[in-house]
C-alpha cells in the first residue's frame, strides 16, 4: 500500500512541474523533499526558514540531509518575532508564523513559476493546526495528505530510503513550549533551547521544556522517566536547567505528549 502511495506522490509532484518545499528537516518535510528531488531534480527546491523559534539541532539536520542526498537547498530568514500578533502568543499563534513563512515562499515560488508544497500528512487532519488556514490562504499544496500517506507510512518509506529522520521524535518550534498569552521573546526561546539541549546531552531522546516563567516543567517520554528520577540524573537535570536560566525545575508525571499546552483550550481542527 505505501509503495502505491509513493508512486502516487511522485505523480502528483511531477504534475506540478516545479515546487518549493517548506523544509524544516523533520520526518515529513525531509521525505517530501527527498521524493520531490528524485522526481523533479533541480525543479524541486527545499527551503528552510531560519528564525529564533527554529531549533539549531533541526537546522543542522536539515542541512546535513540536503548535503547527503543532493537536495537543492536554500535557507531564508523569517521575522515572525517582529509581528506583534505572533509575540502576543494567542491560541492561533501558528497561523501568524505560517503566514510569515508562506509570504516569503509564495514570493519565491511566483518568481520561479513554482508551487509551494508542505509536509502535512493524512494523520494531521484532525489535529489542531491553525497554520493550515494560512496554507489554504496562500494556495499551498500538501502532497503527502493528498495521496493519503500516514505518519507511520512516511517513517517506513523514509527508513527504506535511508533518511536519518525516519525515527526522529515529533518536533515543533520552540514557541510551542510557551503557554498561550505569555509573550514570545527571543530570550525565552534561547533559555528553552539551552534547557532541551542539556536534556539531550544527558541522554534523553524525547523531551520538552515547557516554559512557565521561572519554572521549567519537563516532559519526558514515559519509558525514560525512571532514569530521570535516578538521584544523580535528577541532580544533573536540576543543575543544567538552572544554568540555562530557570529558578525551579519540575518533572511532569504525565510524561511527554504533543500539544500539552493545548489541553486547556476548546479546539476545533483547522
Amino acid at each position: 500500500m505505501s509503495d502505491a502511495k509513493e508512486r502516487a506522490l511522485a505523480e502528483t509532484l511531477a504534475s506540478l512541474d516545479s515546487v518549493i518545499v517548506a523544509y524544516s528537516g523533520g520526518v515529513d518535510s525531509a521525505y517530501l523533499a527527498y521524493i520531490a528531488h528524485r522526481t523533479l531534480g533541480d525543479r524541486a527546491v527545499a527551503i528552510t526558514a531560519d528564525s529564533p523559534s527554529y531549533p539549531e539541532r533541526h537546522r543542522a539536520l536539515a542541512i546535513s540531509i540536503a548535503r547527503d542526498f543532493g537536495l537543492r537547498h536554500e535557507i531564508i530568514r523569517t521575522s515572525e518575532l517582529e509581528r506583534q500578533e505572533y509575540r502576543a502568543n494567542p491560541s492561533n499563534r501558528c497561523y501568524y508564523c505560517k503566514h510569515e513563512l508562506y509570504t516569503h515562499l509564495s514570493r519565491i515560488a511566483e518568481a520561479r513559476g513554482a508551487v509551494v508544497v508542505d509536509g502535512n500528512n493524512a494523520d494531521d487532519r484532525g489535529d489542531y493546526r491553525p497554520g493550515r488556514q494560512a496554507a489554504r490562504e496562500f494556495g499551498v499544496r500538501s502532497p503527502l495528505d493528498e495521496v493519503n500517506l500516514t505518519k507511520g507510512e512516511i517513517r517506513e518509506l523514509s527508513h527504506r530510503a535511508g533518511l536519518p529522520t525516519w525515527d526522529e521524535p515529533a518536533s515543533a518550534c520552540l514557541s510551542s513550549r510557551i503557554p498561550y498569552h505569555s509573550e514570545v521573546t527571543a530570550e525565552k526561546l534561547r533559555i528553552i533551547e539551552r534547557g532541551e539541549q542539556a536534556l539531550r546531552a544527558l541522554g534523553f531522546r524525547v523531551c520538552r521544556v515547557r516554559h512557565h516563567d521561572e519554572l521549567a516543567r519537563i516532559e519526558i517520554a514515559r519509558d525514560e522517566m525512571a532514569r530521570a528520577l535516578e538521584p544523580e540524573i535528577a541532580a544533573a537535570i536540576v543543575r543544567e536547567l538552572k544554568a540555562a536560566g530557570y529558578k525551579y525545575v519540575s518533572l511532569d508525571l504525565q510524561g511527554y505528549r504533543t500539544g500539552s499546552l493545548n489541553e486547556g483550550l476548546f479546539l476545533r481542527p483547522a
